[in-house]
């Protein structure tokens, strides 16, 4: 199975977390969506562990793929984001890009965050 991780999941397999770590070792392909790269960048640079945090940062960018928004995904996103405004559901602008991006794609998105589940066409794997 491919899989787009959310930051969430990033973090949680930054801790080691058991259930992550195994669920990603049989992963057939890992991505990591652009808005997902620049959250992790700057919760590193932002910590008191940075050094640390950046070279965490770099490794998983070596094993993952990273998936670029293009003007497809710009589509999507503005369909998305009229999608949840008229059902009164916003969620984050970050959060917004990488669903653009998964459900361009046709890809799942392994999250934490619950509000994922407003966006129609988007699997979303509850980690």
């Amino acid at each position: 199975m491919k899989i787009v991780l959310d930051t969430n999941v990033v973090y949680a397999l930054f801790r080691n977390e058991p259930a992550v770590v195994t669920r990603l070792r049989f992963a057939e392909a890992i991505y990591l969506p652009l808005p997902v790269v620049a959250e992790l960048l700057f919760a590193a640079k932002k910590s008191d562990k940075r050094s640390a945090n950046l070279y965490h940062v770099r490794q998983l960018r070596h094993t993952c793929d990273v998936i670029c928004p293009g003007e497809e995904t710009a589509r999507v996103y503005a369909d998305i984001r009229l999608e949840l405004e008229k059902k009164g559901r916003p969620i984050p602008v970050n959060d917004l890009w990488i669903a653009a991006i998964c459900r361009e794609r046709d890809l799942p998105l392994a999250t934490r965050d619950a509000h994922f589940d407003e966006v129609e066409g988007l699997t979303v794997l509850s980690w």
